[in-house]
């Protein structure tokens, strides 16, 4: 390895797919990674929105290649392996970020419907899609997969049971791969977001109420960016973070440190 912490953060000819990019925290991990070289993959379900991003990235003398796909539905999944390889050659980098919560409230009121909805697109698609990628990582030599997680997998709050459970899942899941995987070279971390804002977490930041009631709770005091994501993402990508594996890797605003 260099010494050099430049070639370090190097990702140059790596290939990443990137799920849940056409927008918030996966669309600028997926820049960060490409401003570092990287042959990026962008994934989500709306065809126009990744090749619009794709697109975006090109002008901006970024590779990318935007390849829609539905994480919920096994084929599809197996189609964009199939798609990246042909176009790249490989895969090195996964980045699983694609997620759902279709519910928000006490969790008795949830159904075995939206149960299986959550798992399997927060848990399944993560572990079908990265065994996907697992033969071309070896075939490569190694390979770096980032599961993004939550804090809620870590501590629950009010209204997010499901979610919550979907989430400490993966991490268990992130554990596993890399006890297993390592052998490979293959090294398996998780990043745990706090409040950040994205569409997804709308429902917080936009009622005003509840957005101050988080910001008193965080020692930082505020929520984040979706870019604030990027440089933790890019470690854990890149061969700075070449001795990190297993690790679940809070970004929070200091969220955990209190009750």
């Amino acid at each position: 390895m260099s010494n050099s912490v430049h070639a370090q953060f190097d990702l140059q000819d790596k290939v990443a797919i990137v799920t849940g990019a056409s927008k918030g925290i996966g669309a600028a991990i997926a820049r960060g990674l490409a401003e570092l070289g990287a042959k990026v993959v962008i994934s989500s379900r709306k065809a126009e929105a990744v090749e619009a991003l794709a697109a975006e990235f090109r002008a901006a003398s970024l590779e990318a290649t935007g390849i829609a796909c539905h994480v919920g539905d096994p084929a599809q999944l197996e189609q964009l392996v199939r798609q990246t390889k042909d176009t790249y050659g490989g895969i090195d980098i996964l980045i699983n970020n694609a997620a759902t919560n279709p519910v928000f409230g006490p969790i008795e009121q949830s159904d075995a419907q939206v149960f299986d909805k959550i798992m399997n697109v927060n848990v399944k698609a993560c572990f079908l899609l990265a065994n996907l990628c697992f033969p071309s990582m070896v075939e490569r030599g190694g390979g770096s997969i980032i599961h993004v997680s939550s804090v809620e997998g870590l501590r629950p709050s009010f209204g997010l049971g499901l979610y919550s459970v979907s989430k400490a899942a993966l991490l268990m899941l992130c554990q596993n791969q890399a006890k297993e995987w390592g052998k490979h070279g293959i090294r398996v971390n998780a990043i745990c977001p706090g409040l950040i804002q994205t569409k997804f977490s709308a429902a917080i930041w936009q009622n005003e109420k509840m957005l101050q009631q988080v910001e008193q709770h965080l020692p930082l005091g505020r929520m984040a960016q979706p870019e604030e994501m990027v440089g933790l993402a890019v470690f854990l990508a890149s061969a700075a973070s070449a001795y990190c594996t297993g690790g679940v890797y809070p970004a929070d605003g200091g969220h955990l440190l209190v009750g």
